[in-house]
Parts: C-alpha cells; structure tokens; sequence
C-alpha cells in the first residue's frame, strides 16, 4: 500500500521514507527497551520487518524522483517532435489504437541536441505502424522514435508516452538469447496460423503469453467469462515448467542442488522466453524462492513465499504496485493459498467432493480478483467459476504441449504435429468462451471505482463466510453468518431485479402499448418506434451495452427498419447491438469509414439503402417519408446538416418529424424547400437541444410534445437555454433523457400519454 501511495504520490516519497524509518527503529528500539530478557514475539518481528520494506520502498521511489522529473521534463519541454534511440524491454501489446511497448530510452534528440538518457518510455503505435514494422520490434530490439511526448498516467514506471508520428526504425533487432525467445515465439505463432480459428490463435497465448494472433471477438468472449488469465503467464505456467526441469532431472538421477539449479535455469529461460512481465516476475521469483527453501532444506510455506518475494519486488520496483497485472496475480496466489480450502470444506457440505475442490479454485480467485478487474469494466462475470471450471482440464494439456512444440521449432515437422495435437484442447478452451459469452445474464453492472471495488470486496467476504463458515454456535459465530446471509441476499436480490428489469421483466415496466420509445443510452440518439409489430429504430447511440440493455427492456429482438441519421459516435456507435438483427437500413451521405459499418450491417443480412427527400415507405400500419437532405447546400457532404430527416405518421404513431442534428442554417433551408406537412404532434429536437435551432421551424411544426435525447451532465450544456425557450414559449411538452431517463409515448383517446422512467427534477 505504501508503495502504491507513493508512485502516484512521488512528492511525498522523502519525507515518508524518513517516517517510516523513524518508526520502524522505534519498534526496535522499544522491544530492546521493554523486553530486554525476553524472547521477542512473532508481531513485534513483522511490524519491523513491513515497516523496514515499506521505508526501503518509499526510499527508493526519493531516490529516483529527481531523475525521472529532470527526464520528463527534457522530454516534455521540447518543442515539436522529439527523436529517442531505445531498447524495448516490454512486450509489444495490442491495443485498440494499434500497440504500445515499454522501451529504455537512452538518447534523445530535441533541437538539434542530443542528450542521453537512462529512463522508461510508452511508446504508442497506429495500427499502420505495427503493421509496417513486423515481427522485428520485439523485446531486445534497438529502435528509433519520432514522436509527440505526453506525460505518463499516474504510477507508470515509464516517465512519460511518446505517440510515434513515423514509423519507428529498428536499429538493431534483438540478438542472442533475446533474438532466439523471440524466434520461438513467433515461430509457434506460424506453425498455429494454419489451423482452424479460433482455437489456433489462442496456442501461443497459453503457451507462451503471445495473444497476437487472438482475435478481437475471442479476446472479448475471454474477458467475459474470466478466462482471460489463461493468456497471462502466471505461477502456474512456472510451476508446470518447474515440474518438469525437476522430473527430468531426478530420472537423470541427479542430486537436489543439481535439481535446483536445472530448475532455476529452466526457469530463467522461461521467463526470458515470455518476457517479463509483472505477473511473470511475480511467479518466476516465488518459484526461485520455493527452490532456494527446497536447497537449504528449510519448509516452504506458500503464505510466507508469497509475501517474501512481494515485499521484496516492490522494494526494487515500487511502480509494479501500479501495475493491475501485478496485483491481480498476487492477489489470485493468495487467495488459493488461504481460501481456496475452507471455501472446498465448505462446499464439500453439499457437493460431491471432487466437484468440492474443482469449483473452490476459480470461486476463490474470482472472489480476490472481482474488486480489481472492477476497476477496469465495472461489471461481474456470472458464468467465470463455470466457464473456468470448464476451461480446467484443457489448460495445463494445451500449455505443456504448446511450450513442447514452441520449443521444437529448429524440427517444423514435430513442431506442426504438436501444434496440431495443442490445437484441441485450445479449441476447447476458445469454445468454452464463445459459447458461453452467448448465454444471457453474462454479466451484471456494478458501481465504478474505489466504492465499487471496496462493495464488491465486502460482498465477495460475506459470500466466502457463507460458504466456508464453521458451523460453530458462538454468539459471535451466528451474528457473523446472520449478517453476511442478510448482505448476500440484499445484494442478490437487488442484482436480480436489475437483471430481470434488463431483461424478461423489462417489458412489464413499460406501457404495453407505447409506440415511441426513447432509450436512455446517455449523450446520443437512439429512439424505438413501433407500428402495428413493427418496429424502427432511428440511430443507435454511442455506446452498443446500453442500446442492448434498452432493446431487451423494451422486448425488441428485431430491427425492421434502421435509420442512421448520420455517422457522429453518438448516433452510430451503438450499432454492434443490433448487427445481425436488421430488416433494412436508411442512411444519408457517407465517407470511407461510414461505409465500413454500412457493410458490416449488409454482411449479417440487412438490405442498406441511401435515402433523400421524396422517399417514403411503410412501417407496420405506420408511414414513413424523408423529408432531407435534398439536393440544396449542405445535402451532399456527410455530417450534421446531411442527417436524415423523416416525418412518421398514421398506425397509432404520432405525427411526428425526426431532425437529426440538423444545425439552424439548414432548417431554415428545410423550412423553404417546402418539403415539410406540418403542424406535427411529436418533433425530435436536433442535435440533443443545441443553441444552434431555428425558432422559425419549431413555430411552423408546432410541436405538442418536444423530446430531447440528451446524456446527463454532457460538457455541452445540451439542453442549451435557448431552445428550451423556444419550445416553452410555443407551450410544447418537453421530455428529455437526462432527467426522464427512458421516455414512452402511447395514443390515449384525448390525444397522447407521456410515460417516463423516473420523475424529472
């Protein structure tokens, strides 16, 4: 904890180091003092021995500082582009920009000046980039960079981000053991290329840690059902290549130092082979001091290893208490040392045994891991234990023989007849992920954040008492089970009700017969409408979860008509939600990048059209008309004022006119093309209530209801003053998002019914 303060908080790492010094002698001190004759006990010895790691820790965060400020700043305060010459020392990971690496910078070059430089860098690549430059930027690899320079996220051993702006030039790629590990792993990733996906691409990453050939759709259905640390090479990859250093030797017949130091070399080369990464350093050091405590005879427990070599790794790297991977495989390690046991006794109570212990493991480490990976996506995977507990089997198989056939890489014969034979039990494995990431309830919302992890922690120690509790009858003992049973089935209860109303229940809190839907997916667009059980949906939104979370509300599996106003994030970026569930879509003006989601959508079966004025068509009992753009200014070229304007009426839908984010120019211009039949029961205000609204318009629609899909707290200031003006001063009903959350609109005999998910403030 002392080392995580203080590399967010490095300004502060002096004087700490200095206070917990000062304590930690005190206790010495006052040990020696009070109980000069006497034994000292087991707590006195730890409470010197943390204070001791977290002052050494805190001492070398005051000793680097200076360094790594006079670094960002030389960075930071060129002007322009600066020029660095490094080594890569991280492995190259994708990313949804493209990739980024952790290099050793040792010169840079800024004005025409060359200084060296010995400090950590980001290096952030385009996906071009990555492309471009191949297989050759790879750990031990020399390189050149010209880039921007930002600075570097809180707690980041790196100093500061450097966005490449070229394509960075190898200088030298990596050599010796560094260029063979590299042609182990890119050779194992060759020889998987030719075997059916998904199953082929996921080899390597159990193997070895390398998820370059993991497609994004399989890398996703991993992190949904909490298999994704099978890809993360952690303690159990080292004990299994430990294993079996030590078998081969003892069937050698060789001693147990020569044992241990196989084991230790194995083991080296292992983590060279994978790279270092935190979780790896982690592992590979708990193993070296299992082996170091097997050598001198000494036993071994798995508690104590654990906090020795995490202590001690965060005195020489205080940044890995920043690094998530680094805490997530400290924290999975040990809660399977203390608690996957209980929880095993616990469950063995009402389960067979076998199945007792199988299920213990993933419970337990989901239950340590939750509150972190919380932070990330604040979501709970449901099916994690069962899809782990499926994946089990599979692993060490897919492991043992993907490393075997990684290796066997100077012999391809024997090296495809391995992959091939690693290939099924990764099949299994990327299966197991696929089809369960399809079941429903997958995962449930959870609060954001350090409240978030700190309730989900809470929940995740009631959970393990139930579970794991004696059955002892102390006071003590049933007030502990009475109230972990009472924040459980609170938690469970409100879980569940969020669930059912996300999902079967969803539609019962909603007005049976509503015909306009406004779902509440924050700063976007995304309106249902419905006509005589057909249903359309005019834009998406920006965010695909929440589109989902409205359509299964609303009991909408199908999509009959889809209608892209234009292609902004916040009215297109929901559209993954509804791929494959699409009738037919309208859409205006388009550029290249627009049309790559058109194809997306035609692809999974929808008939795509480019619409303008004059269009017109049926919606269930309903008709629809396109009303812009036209052939006047502004109707050609894709963005705001090309949205897709429509007027729907008749089959119980209001007489309504749908204005995308047309600005006020162009509803001037809409408003002299003559195109319009007002006056208009419903209209959409455009661009989510932005001042930029013609009060000429709005007159001549006369609007009974205005509604404004709107996100809470937007930094625009949507709904602006203005048009709220506008509207109240033409006496129109206005219903917004932000504060209404989903809006529905029903026909009543009088006229409409406004229906809302909550009470506007």
């Amino acid at each position: 904890m002392s080392a995580a303060i203080l590399v967010h908080h490095p300004q502060a790492a002096a004087a700490a180091s200095v206070l917990l010094w000062a304590c930690a002698l005190t206790v010495v001190a006052v040990g020696v003092l009070v109980r000069p004759s006497r034994r000292i006990g087991a707590l006195p010895l730890v409470l010197v021995f943390s204070l001791a790691l977290a002052a050494a820790a805190a001492t070398h965060v005051a000793l680097a500082e200076p360094h790594r400020v006079d670094s960002a700043r030389l960075l930071l305060d060129a002007p322009g582009r600066v020029e660095i010459t490094a080594t890569v020392v991280g492995k190259v990971e994708p990313s949804a920009q493209g990739a980024s690496f952790v290099a050793r910078a040792e010169s840079v070059t800024a004005s025409d000046e060359t200084r060296t430089l010995a400090t950590d860098v980001v290096v952030a690549l385009s996906h071009d980039d990555r492309a471009a430059i191949g297989p050759r930027l790879d750990v031990g690899a020399t390189v050149r960079v010209i880039g921007a320079a930002a600075p570097a996220r809180a707690g980041e051993r790196a100093v500061v981000r450097l966005r490449a702006l070229e394509v960075p030039e190898v200088l030298r790629e990596p050599g010796g053991a560094f260029a063979v590990a590299s042609a182990l792993r890119h050779g194992l990733v060759r020889a998987s290329a030719p075997l059916p996906a998904p199953g082929a691409g996921l080899i390597a990453g159990l193997a070895v840690g390398d998820t370059s050939a993991v497609s994004l759709e399989l890398d996703e259905a991993m992190k949904a059902t909490s298999l994704s640390h099978l890809t993360a090479v952690s303690g159990a990859n080292c004990a299994i290549v430990v294993g079996i250093a030590f078998v081969a030797s003892a069937a050698l017949g060789a001693s147990r130092r020569t044992r241990v130091v196989v084991g230790l070399a194995v083991l080296a080369g292992f983590v060279l082979l994978v790279t270092p990464e935190p979780s790896v350093v982690r592992a590979a050091s708990m193993a070296a001091v299992s082996m170091l405590a097997l050598l001198l005879g000494r036993p071994a427990a798995g508690i104590g290893i654990l906090t020795l070599t995490v202590g001690v790794l965060l005195v020489v790297d205080p940044w890995l208490s920043a690094s998530l991977g680094f805490a997530l495989s400290a924290a999975a390690t040990g809660a399977l040392l203390l608690f996957a046991r209980p929880l095993a006794e616990g469950l063995s109570r009402v389960l067979p045994r076998f199945l007792a212990l199988a299920l213990a493991v993933p419970l337990a480490a989901q239950l340590a891991c939750g509150p972190l990976l919380i932070l990330i996506v604040p979501e709970i995977p449901l099916w994690g234990v069962p899809a782990n507990l499926l994946a089990a089997p599979a692993a060490p198989v897919a492991t043992v023989v993907g490393l075997l056939a990684c290796l066997a890489f100077p012999w391809p014969a024997l090296q495809s007849l391995l992959t091939s034979i690693a290939w099924l039990p990764a099949s299994w494995i990327a299966g197991t992920a696929t089809v369960v990431a399809t079941l429903p309830f997958g995962t449930v919302g959870w609060h954001e954040g350090i409240l978030g992890a700190v309730s989900l922690g809470l929940v995740g120690a009631c959970v393990g008492v139930i579970v794991a509790g004696s059955r002892g009858r102390t006071r003590r003992a049933r007030l502990v089970r009475l109230v972990s049973t009472v924040v459980v089935a609170v938690v469970v209860g409100l879980v569940g009700g969020r669930v059912a109303l996300d999902s079967v229940a969803g539609p019962w809190t909603l007005p049976r017969d509503w015909t306009v839907l406004a779902c509440d997916v924050g700063q976007g667009d995304a309106v249902l409408i419905r006509s005589a059980g057909a249903v359309a949906l005019i834009d998406t939104g920006p965010d695909p979860d929440l589109l989902s979370r409205c359509l299964t509300r609303a009991g909408v599996a199908r999509i009959d008509l889809l209608v892209l106003t234009h292609f902004d994030i916040d009215h297109s970026g929901g559209v993954d939600a509804v791929r494959g569930r699409v009738g037919r879509v309208l859409h205006g003006p388009v550029d290249p990048t627009d049309a790559t989601t058109l194809a997306a959508l035609e692809a999974a079966g929808a008939q795509v059209t480019r619409t303008g004025r004059g269009d017109s068509g049926l919606l269930g009992a309903a008709r629809w008309r396109t009303v812009w753009p036209g052939a006047g200014a502004g109707a050609g070229e894709p963005g705001n004022d090309a949205s897709v304007v429509l007027e729907i009426s008749g089959g119980g839908v209001p007489d309504s006119l749908w204005l995308g984010d047309l600005s006020a120019m162009t509803q001037r211009v809409l408003q002299a093309s003559g195109a319009l039949d007002p006056p208009y029961a419903l209209v959409k205000v455009a661009h989510h209530g932005s001042a930029d609204q013609d009060a000429g318009l709005y007159a001549l629609a006369a609007p009974a209801i205005a509604l404004i899909p709107v996100g809470a707290e937007n930094t625009h200031g949507h709904p602006r003053p203005e048009i709220l003006g506008i509207l109240a001063e033409l006496g129109a009903e206005v219903s917004r998002t932000d504060e209404a959350g989903m809006v529905a609109i029903s026909p009543t005999a009088p006229g409409w019914r406004i229906w809302t998910e909550r009470a506007p403030g």
